[in-house]
C-alpha cells in the first residue's frame, strides 16, 4: 500500500506558508538548528508567563566557565578562571604539570554520562582540593593577577555585553555561581567593563596575607556538583533576591540545575544548557534536564533573544 505525499501537490508558496505557521514563534532565535527543545509548548509557555509578569519579578542566575565564556575558539579551547592561573608570573612549570594531570584525570569523570552526581561529588571534592593545594603552594602574588587575565586569552561568548547591560538597565540581579577563582572572574568581567551594581558572585575565592601573597581559599569549597549548598547558604539570604520568584537558569553542567535551589517560592524557571562537550553521549541527558539545549554554540544569541522577549513586557524600560 503507499501513501499519497501531500506536498506534491502544494504550490511552493502555499508549502512555505504553512512551513513558517508550524514553525513560527515569539522567539524566532529558538528555531535555530542548533536548539534543542523536548517541550517546545511548555517553553514558550513559560516565556509568556514571565514576560506578562514583568522584570521585577525576574533574576537571572549564570553558571561562568564555559557558560558566559567561550568554551572554545578557532579550535582550540578557552581558559577557565583555574587555567588562567596557569601563567608564568604566577606558578611554575612543575605545578602546571601536576594541575594538567590532575584535569586529564578528573575531568573525563566530571562529563562521563554514565556517573551519578552521587559519584563524582568526592571526586570532584578531591580535584579541587588538589588544585588549590598546589596553587597555595605557589604564593601567588594579587597584585599579578589583572595582568595574568590580560594575557589569558579568555573569551566571553558573543553578545556578553547586550546581556548583561540589558540586566543592568532593567536592575535584574544577576547571580553568578563559579566552581571557579572568583577573584579571576571578577577581574574578567571587570576587564570587560560589565561588573555592574546587579551582579552578585559566589565562588572560590582566595585569602591573601598582609602582603598580597596567597595563604588560602576561604569558605566552603564550591565544585560543579555542590552549589545546590552554595544557592541556599549563599543566594537565599541577598534581599536583591527577595520577591523575584520568576527565574532564568543558565549553565552548561546537569549540576549547574541545582543553582535554583535557594530561590524563595519560584513560580517559573526556564533553564538553558549549553553542550559544548562530547554532544552524542550527552545530548538526551541535557534534553531531558534543560528547558532549552544549545549544542556547540558559541554565543549568548538565544539567552539574549528569551531575555529580551521577557523583559519586554511590563515594567521593562
Amino acid at each position: 500500500m503507499t501513501y499519497p505525499v501531500p506536498w506534491i501537490n502544494i504550490p511552493l508558496r502555499t508549502a512555505l506558508a504553512m512551513w513558517h505557521q508550524w514553525t513560527k514563534t515569539e522567539v524566532p532565535e529558538l528555531s535555530k538548528f542548533s536548539v534543542l527543545m523536548k517541550q517546545r509548548n511548555k517553553v514558550e509557555n513559560t516565556l509568556r508567563t514571565m514576560q506578562q509578569a514583568g522584570p521585577g519579578t525576574l533574576q537571572v542566575i549564570s553558571d561562568f566557565d564555559m557558560t558566559l565564556t567561550r568554551f572554545a575558539h578557532n579550535g582550540k579551547r578557552v581558559p577557565t578562571t583555574h587555567n588562567i592561573l596557569d601563567h608564568r608570573i604566577l606558578i611554575d612549570e612543575d605545578c602546571t604539570r601536576n594541575v594538567r594531570k590532575l584535569l586529564n584525570i578528573y575531568y573525563p569523570i566530571e562529563i562521563d554520562p554514565s556517573l551519578t552526581s552521587e559519584q563524582k561529588i568526592p571526586l570532584m571534592v578531591e580535584w579541587w582540593t588538589k588544585v588549590h593545594h598546589l596553587l597555595i603552594q605557589q604564593k601567588i602574588q594579587r597584585d599579578m593577577l589583572a595582568q595574568a587575565v590580560r594575557e589569558s586569552g579568555v573569551i566571553l561568548r558573543e553578545g556578553y555585553k547586550v546581556f548583561f547591560d540589558r540586566l543592568a538597565e532593567l536592575q535584574v540581579p544577576l547571580l553568578i555561581f563559579s566552581a571557579g577563582v572568583g577573584d579571576i572572574l571578577e577581574e574578567v568581567i571587570h576587564q570587560r567593563q560589565v561588573f555592574h551594581p546587579n551582579v552578585h558572585v559566589i565562588s572560590n575565592y582566595m585569602d591573601f596575607d598582609a602582603n598580597g601573597v596567597l595563604r588560602a581559599f576561604k569558605g566552603q569549597l564550591i565544585h560543579t556538583f555542590n552549589k545546590r549548598e552554595g544557592a541556599l547558604l549563599h543566594a537565599a539570604h541577598l534581599p536583591e533576591l527577595q520577591g523575584r520568584p520568576n527565574v532564568l537558569l543558565l549553565g552548561d553542567s546537569l549540576g549547574d540545575l541545582t543553582m535554583a535551589d535557594g530561590v524563595a517560592q519560584p513560580h517559573n524557571l526556564l533553564t538553558i544548557g549549553f553542550l559544548n562537550d562530547q554532544v552524542e553521549e550527552r545530548t538526551e541527558l541535557y534534553v531531558e534536564a534543560f528547558d532549552i539545549v544549545l549544542v556547540k554554540d558559541e554565543t549568548m544569541e538565544v539567552p539574549n533573544a528569551v531575555l529580551k522577549f521577557i523583559t519586554s513586557g511590563k515594567d521593562a524600560k
